[in-house]
């Protein structure tokens, strides 16, 4: 009789360690599909992002004042430029064209400013994909990601970089006031969908608290990628 009562009682204890067992493997399933549903939604945000902005990038030689001082010009000059040669784009595809046929008047313009400072550095301008921690340009905030964008490197290229964004061209605007133009927020509502949009305005806004944490899951996952990113192509460099 004692035999058949320890089998139940074990039987039982059984069953209750089972049910932890389960317990814990049904809250990993909810937790890797969760993760994996908004890592999802964090690519499709930067994707949507990444096919429909053009962002200037321009990366000094290093972080000396007169370096830093130089990379400035260096923007002035190439913004200048640009802005006349996008002012009749109507899409991003021939702003690309454009970008393209002109990287090597782009480059002479670099170089050219470089020289100017009284330096000999070599400059580098190209269209891709590169990776961007998080940016504020303005009340517009666009998550860290990959983005097409037009690179300027002068020299090393190791020292603080300035970005901007072409097409829509946010570059051609003054945003030091904290805001950015509606007409130039216009091009970039008709550049994106509703929830990019909403993404890159609402971000720092306390009044859209759903927006702003929908912002922060594209950041995380966007952001941890730039960062291994950036430390594979600093192993590999």
């Amino acid at each position: 009789m004692s035999k058949v009562l320890f089998f139940f009682k074990g039987f039982r204890l059984n069953q209750k360690f089972d049910y932890i067992k389960l317990g814990f493997l049904f809250i990993a399933l909810i937790t890797i599909s969760s993760a994996l549903l908004l890592m999802s939604y964090s690519q499709d945000i930067n994707k949507g992002l990444a096919d429909n902005l053009i962002r200037l990038h321009v990366v000094a030689n290093s972080d000396s004042p007169e370096d830093q001082d130089l990379k400035l010009k260096v923007r002035d000059a190439v913004v200048n430029y640009m802005k006349e040669e996008l002012k009749n784009s109507k899409d991003i595809e021939e702003t690309k064209f454009i970008i393209r046929d002109k990287l090597p008047r782009i480059e002479e313009i670099a170089r050219t400013e470089v020289k100017n400072g009284g330096k000999s550095y070599s400059v580098k301008a190209g269209l891709g994909a590169y990776a961007f921690p998080t940016k504020l340009y303005g009340d517009i905030t666009l998550p860290a990601g990959e983005y097409q964008a037009l690179k300027v490197e002068i020299g090393n290229g190791t020292g603080a970089n300035w970005w901007c964004v072409l097409f829509p061209p946010l570059c051609f605007v003054d945003a030091t006031h904290g805001t950015v133009p509606d007409s130039v927020k216009q091009d970039l509502k008709n550049a994106l969908t509703d929830e990019e949009y909403r993404i890159i305005t609402s971000a720092s806004s306390d009044d859209e608290i759903p927006i702003k944490v929908r912002f922060k899951v594209v950041e995380f996952f966007q952001d941890s990628k730039v960062k291994f990113s950036g430390m594979i192509s600093k192993v590999f460099k």
